[in-house]
């Protein structure tokens, strides 16, 4: 007997689907006939109707068929499919651990994001003019491509117009693309080393041959990068990853010659550009390029916010007709919303503001880092990568250092590290200081509790 109470705020139909349901889960067979409309309704004082509705949504569901003139039975489609036995269960391990602090290399405050200009925005783009039922522009809203290249001239020279852009979702969906549309022309790849690791993962991925190529005082060695016969490297020029090397004009002269004459490609990652604390940052390389071999790769996560997840690329003409061919300038990788918004913030001034508050804010918190730094290490420490982006990279002054002893001795104090090997897959190491996620009156005890384990990771 099924449990229908007339007097429960949910529907009687619903009600008797919920119990019929449980009890065919239970204890039906499949092919067992379920009683009669005409018998239900009499049994439980209920309308014809009422029993109908029931066993319309038992049938919409599958759980029942029905057949001409004979009734409802339980569907052989779908009935061990909805037994909760079969159900696995896995141990939750997906909760992140609470540290007391947290040096991550790469991030902003929450209280950093223009929260409040960014709702007002969202209800001033979100009107009925707006086509939830089309498919937006794949290659990005020619609004914020027309922002970004804009942008982009005035403040780094790269020369571009809102055709050569396309929006992606990040730097990983950048870097996704630019391995699909150059695989059937080339099968090499080379990298600066140390470097970031997961653009050769990236091509690895795709089945590309990868090449390291080491850096100096100046960058990418290019007479080592000749040697590997590799058509596309990927670099970051401005302010190198891990170490902060910027390339000089003459090797970025000398690099892109090189790729001119081999008919390549340089992928350049401005990541960090934005954020350079004791000069103005350094032009683009792809401004250098009078030819057509550069790919230049921004995003606006170190600046704006990595939740965001927009990016872009600036592409010459060739490749921008290989995209137009290819699947992917179907859809867009970025929602139109977001798009619209963030297109509304450059325009309006906004980004320009926030871009000055976050360079002053953010040398502020660079200079109380290097500062903590000095006061609670000392000459136990040298900074060897400082003036840009959101972390200083340190090393030990003695050769008794071990690098393993101060992980765990960290990740018992709740305090997390990074370590440049960890990103940058060399014998290079180094310990990434990143100051972004902290409030600015908050670097120094941070620094102040972490320079314990410090000290305790120098054998004695």
């Amino acid at each position: 007997m099924y449990i229908i109470d007339a007097k429960s705020k949910t529907p009687l139909h619903i009600q008797l689907y919920k119990a019929i349901k449980e009890d065919i889960i239970v204890n039906y067979n499949v092919g067992d006939k379920l009683p009669s409309i005409r018998k239900v309704a009499t049994l439980y004082n209920l309308s014809k109707n009422t029993v109908e509705s029931a066993y319309a949504q038992l049938y919409a569901e599958g759980y029942v068929e029905s057949r001409a003139k004979s009734g409802y039975y339980v569907s052989e489609l779908f009935f061990d499919n909805f037994r909760n036995e079969s159900v696995v269960e896995y141990a939750e391990n997906t909760v992140p651990k609470t540290y007391r602090y947290d040096f991550f290399p790469a991030q902003l405050h929450k209280e950093d994001f223009p929260l409040k200009t960014w709702k007002r925005l969202y209800n001033k783009v979100v009107t009925e003019e707006l086509d939830f039922g089309a498919y937006p522009d794949g290659q990005g809203e020619l609004v914020l491509r027309e922002e970004i290249a804009s942008y982009l001239r005035s403040s780094r020279g790269v020369a571009c117009s809102a055709g050569h852009i396309i929006i992606t979702n990040g730097f990983i969906g950048a870097m996704e693309l630019i391995a699909k549309l150059l695989k059937g022309r080339y099968s090499d790849f080379a990298q600066e080393m140390p470097g970031y690791h997961i653009a050769r993962k990236i091509f690895d991925a795709y089945g590309y041959t990868i090449h390291p190529v080491d850096v100096d005082a100046q960058g990418l060695k290019i007479e080592t990068l000749k040697k590997t016969g590799a058509h596309i490297v990927y670099i970051t020029p401005s302010h190198q990853y891990p170490t902060g090397i910027a390339m000089p004009i003459a090797r970025r002269q000398q690099l892109i010659a090189h790729m001119q004459r081999i008919g390549g490609v340089i992928i350049e990652d401005d990541y960090d550009s934005e954020l350079a604390y004791y000069t103005r940052p350094i032009p683009s390389l792809q401004g250098l390029d009078d030819g057509e071999c550069v790919v230049y790769l921004g995003t606006f996560a170190k600046s704006l916010s990595p939740a965001v997840r927009v990016g872009y690329m600036v592409v010459p003409e060739w490749i921008h007709m290989l995209y137009k061919e290819s699947y992917d300038s179907h859809f867009a990788g970025v929602s139109i919303t977001t798009q619209l918004i963030l297109a509304a913030f450059m325009r309006e001034g906004h980004w320009e503001r926030h871009l000055r508050r976050m360079r002053t804010l953010n040398k502020k918190k660079h200079n109380a880092m290097k500062e903590a730094l000095c006061t609670h290490l000392g000459d136990s420490c040298k900074i060897i990568a400082e003036g840009g982006g959101l972390s200083l990279l340190i090393v030990p002054t003695k050769e008794a250092f071990d690098w393993q002893k101060l992980q765990t001795l960290a990740e018992q104090e709740g305090i997390a590290i990074y370590l440049a090997k960890e990103r940058s897959g060399t014998v290079f190491e180094a310990l990434r200081m990143g100051f972004g996620g902290f409030r600015l009156e908050e670097i120094d005890e941070a620094v102040r509790v972490f320079a314990k384990v410090w000290f305790m990771a120098y054998s004695v």
